[in-house]
């Protein structure tokens, strides 16, 4: 089979996955074998390829592909998450483009407009992950909107609602009045802004007195009914039992008590809004204060903002100041730093909001997740600090919020029969309903007309916590014959941002629904980011375009550049060069295939005994890295299992192996050294697939001729093999040799087509199995062992090992003498300096350890120099 001269990833990228996808290595089923499964964290369904999910699927690849030659039954369920407020918000924006108000629509004709949206552009980023080389089961690909991913939602639903776990409740909640819909805690990202301190005038009622408050939403005192001092504060002893006059609307609010009040803070006076504040409303609960709600959905104020009724919080933050300065209600501001809560999708502001909304209990819940992770370590985290943040989550959890105001997304099974908060009924479909809603009113005339869907969809976690579960159709039927083989999965690759978002969830339900945890390894990677340790953004325009730099660099490339320097939960400073980086292994692994399928082999020709030592050094070496790949595969030290693989391949196979088995040049190799050349290739390329499937795969059908079942892709892992540490150990030490004669040929200018005589002196510790390495890399004419140091002679050590090379005409012995005479003398005055410097008191008592250390370094590289080089000049004397 031809072999082209240069490797081109494009052409093979496209060849090798319209096979992979033809011959359906990808897909699975269930079998004899032992599943391996992994469920892709889904990605927004609005969403493209960037370097997080490229890395998040490089990982994932990496492990499926390993599974499979590991004779697994691997199984990969990709798919896509509806993500319910970052779609209805791209499609709110199109229909706004198109001069559509969402408002003005039914529900009905938004969703209708949301799909055509996701049909035309959803899962895009599952083409993209196939230029990755992504081996995904594309053949089970989800979407948390299918008909039966939905169904498992709500059937979930129903299952929580009847189990006294779901209720509706009026609460204060997190508003984003962008998407104007609830937010749970987690998704409120609390940042540090910039602000100002207001110090507001409120007039005492029947005086000229006032009382002074910090506030820095001035805007809110139209929701204002109390003032709240401490009952300790001396300072306000004669206000109690008052009440005091609010700026501007002129509303008469009682001053209450309460230890709540801290007295250092502001001026020891709250002000009480129990309608846009969590702990004002606490307070108005406990001395029954009323709720005046001033704001409008999108955060204009309402009616009770009189005169700045349509005006945004934000504006009228700006003009109230100058009205309260302009009546005396302003005493002064003060610059204050502020921690603000923002929506994490839409970056807007939160509001607090006393709004009716569906919650889950999660106090018990939560107790298997909290056993499972800190107790037993049924499931582990990668890496294990990360139990610290769990830990800190789940055991101060609270209810879930799970309803939000939007139309795209599961719509809540909830049917109201009447006007009452509680005339309704939770059922999975509307003839249920109806069933259940003329029991409860004892009503059998009650039609389907008469019953009304809850409006408000479920929260999108609420769908993909179900995932592990819902993908094998488990929560519709647990003995589904795909969940019971493929459920628990075996590994999770997802970020540390979304552990509780999502991993914790997953591990909730998965407990409550089918009593065993979803998955068994948690690797959570690393952020990427750039040189400059920045988040990788499009605002920031430091994101490289994934594609662009596959187009670039190459699938394999970009694959190998960002695993090299991907450790589990630290952050990648990406840079282009590691991709560079990985396109030179290909190269240089493409190079030293067509190095071996460019020599003749002759079957007449005897093995070398230096081929054959460097065959068994080889072996015990692949071996050697073999074990250490599989522990750093078992303590999910995906990055070192690829850095030993990198150095088995350019260093030891490349570097070595092939230099120790290549013939002289335009002579053939004897066919056994070829065939074992080739077995090595093999086991390299099978190690190394997992990490560069598109070249592996191109190589090795190169080699031979392959049927489908033959191909690498459904291989075997090379095997475990005792081998012998002795043989690595002593061939270290031959390295060391084979270095100190290539240096002297370098400093003497002895050319290496010039052989050279080499002499050791016998000792007990020197193994001559690898001597005929030796003299084949070195080109040593005869290698003899002597019992005593060769005269006229250049010298070096390895270790306690002396070795000599005898002077020929090409080296001029009195320049020689001069030139180690100056070194020599060099080395002694540096040592002398070094050696001063650590007789001075001064300096080791106040020096760092660390600094001691180098110096004391520095001293023993020079004695031994002196020693090397006063040995070499008395063998020239």
């Amino acid at each position: 089979m031809a072999i082209p001269a240069q490797f081109d990833a494009k052409t093979i990228e496209n060849k090798w996955y319209d096979y992979w996808m033809k011959n359906n290595y990808f897909h699975s089923e269930p079998d004899h074998r032992t599943p391996y499964t992994i469920v892709i964290p889904p990605p927004n369904v609005t969403g493209v390829l960037h370097m997080g999910h490229m890395l998040n699927n490089t990982i994932q690849d990496v492990l499926i592909r390993r599974a499979r030659l590991k004779g697994f039954n691997a199984c990969w369920v990709p798919g896509t998450d509806h993500a319910s407020i970052a779609t209805e918000a791209k499609v709110v924006a199109k229909l706004k483009q198109e001069g559509i108000n969402k408002n003005d629509l039914t529900r009905e004709e938004f969703l209708k407009h949301a799909w055509e949206w996701t049909d035309k552009y959803g899962g895009t980023i599952l083409e993209q992950l196939k230029k990755l080389g992504a081996s995904c089961d594309w053949e089970r690909t989800k979407f948390t909107m299918d008909p039966d991913m939905s169904a498992s939602v709500i059937k979930s639903f129903v299952d929580l609602y009847n189990k006294g776990l779901i209720y509706r409740g009026y609460r204060m909640v997190n508003w984003d009045p962008e998407a104007k819909t609830t937010l749970s805690d987690e998704e409120v990202i609390y940042e540090e802004q910039q602000g100002k301190l207001f110090f507001l005038k409120y007039k005492i009622e029947g005086s000229e007195d006032f009382l002074t408050i910090a506030t820095t939403r001035p805007e809110t005192i139209f929701g204002d009914t109390a003032i709240c001092i401490n009952p300790n504060d001396e300072r306000f002893t004669h206000l109690k039992g008052k009440k005091a006059i609010v700026p501007i609307c002129g509303r008469v609010i009682p001053i209450i008590e309460d230890e709540y009040v801290d007295v250092e803070f502001g001026t020891g006076c709250l002000k009480v809004t129990p309608a846009h504040d969590m702990n004002d409303k606490t307070l108005g609960e406990k001395h029954n204060l009323e709720i005046v709600d001033i704001f409008n959905e999108d955060a204009t104020l309402n009616s009770f903002g009189l005169h700045y009724q349509g005006k945004d919080r934000f504006v009228v933050r700006k003009e109230i100041e100058k009205e309260l300065q302009e009546i005396g209600a302003l005493a002064k501001t003060e610059i204050h730093l502020n921690k603000v809560g923002t929506s994490e999708r839409t970056k807007a502001v939160i509001e607090p909001r006393l709004s009716d909304q569906w919650f889950l209990k999660m106090e018990e819940l939560v107790k298997p997740a909290i056993k499972s992770v800190l107790e037993t370590g049924d499931i582990k985290l990668h890496p294990k600090r990360f139990e610290n943040t769990y830990a800190h989550w789940l055991n101060n959890i609270r209810d879930w919020n799970i309803s939000r105001q939007l139309w795209w997304g599961q719509q809540i099974p909830a049917y109201y029969y009447g006007d009452g908060k509680e005339d309704f009924v939770v059922a999975e479909n509307i003839e249920d309903a109806l069933k259940l809603a003329q029991e409860k009113t004892n009503n059998s005339q009650l039609t389907i007309n008469n019953l009304t869907q809850d409006v408000d969809a479920l929260d999108t976690w609420f769908s993909s916590w179900l995932w592990p579960m819902s993908v094998f159709g488990g929560i519709m039927d647990p003995e589904s014959p795909d969940f019971k083989y493929y459920y628990p999965t075996n590994d999770l690759v997802t970020g540390p941002d979304i552990l509780f978002f999502w991993v914790a969830r997953m591990i909730i339900a998965g407990y409550e629904y089918a009593g065993e945890k979803p998955f068994t390894n948690v690797y959570l990677t690393g952020l990427v980011r750039d040189k400059q340790r920045r988040k990788m953004s499009k605002s920031l325009g430091n994101s490289p375009d994934p594609l662009d730099l596959i187009d670039k660099f190459s699938a394999d490339g970009v694959r190998v550049g960002l695993l090299l320097s991907a450790s589990a939960g630290n952050d990648i400073m990406f840079d282009e060069e590691l991709c560079s980086q990985g396109k030179a292994f290909s190269n240089k692994i493409w190079n030293a295939f067509k190095l071996i399928k460019g020599w003749e082999v002759l079957e007449t020709i005897p093995q070398p005994e230096s081929s054959k030592v460097a065959i068994e050094w080889f072996e015990a070496k692949l071996q050697q890295t073999l074990v250490d790949i599989e522990d750093n595969f078992e303590k999910y030290r995906i990055s070192d299992s690829l850095m030993a693989i990198y150095k088995l391949v350019w260093d030891d196979f490349c570097s070595w192996f092939l230099e120790m088995i290549k013939p002289a040049y335009q002579q053939p190799i004897d066919s056994v050294t070829f065939a074992k050349a080739i077995e090595m290739l093999e086991s390299n390329l099978k190690l190394l697939h997992p990490f560069m499937p598109f070249l592996t795969e191109e190589i090795w059908q190169l080699i031979a001729e392959r049927t489908p079942e033959e191909a690498l892709i459904v291989s075997t892992w090379p095997e475990l093999k005792p081998f012998d540490a002795k043989l690595i150990a002593d061939f270290e030490n031959s390295i060391e040799v084979i270095s100190g004669i290539r240096t002297i040929r370098k400093d003497k200018n002895i050319p290496f087509k010039d052989a050279i005589e080499l002499k050791a002196i016998n000792s007990e510790n020197i193994s001559t199995y690898f001597d005929s390495i030796v003299t084949k890399l070195g080109n040593v004419s005869a290698f003899e062992y002597v019992s005593e140091k060769v005269d006229g002679a250049l010298s070096f050590r390895v270790k306690s090992n002396e070795y000599f090379i005898p002077i020929t005409g090409n080296i001029d012995v009195e320049a020689e003498i001069k030139k180690l005479t100056e070194e020599l003398n060099y080395v002694k005055g540096f040592l002398k300096s070094v050696e001063a410097k650590l007789s001075n008191e001064k300096f080791v008592n106040g020096a760092p350890e660390k600094v001691l250390n180098i110096e004391k370094q520095k001293q023993a590289d020079a004695l031994a120099k002196i020693a090397t080089i006063e040995q070499s000049l008395a063998g020239l004397k």
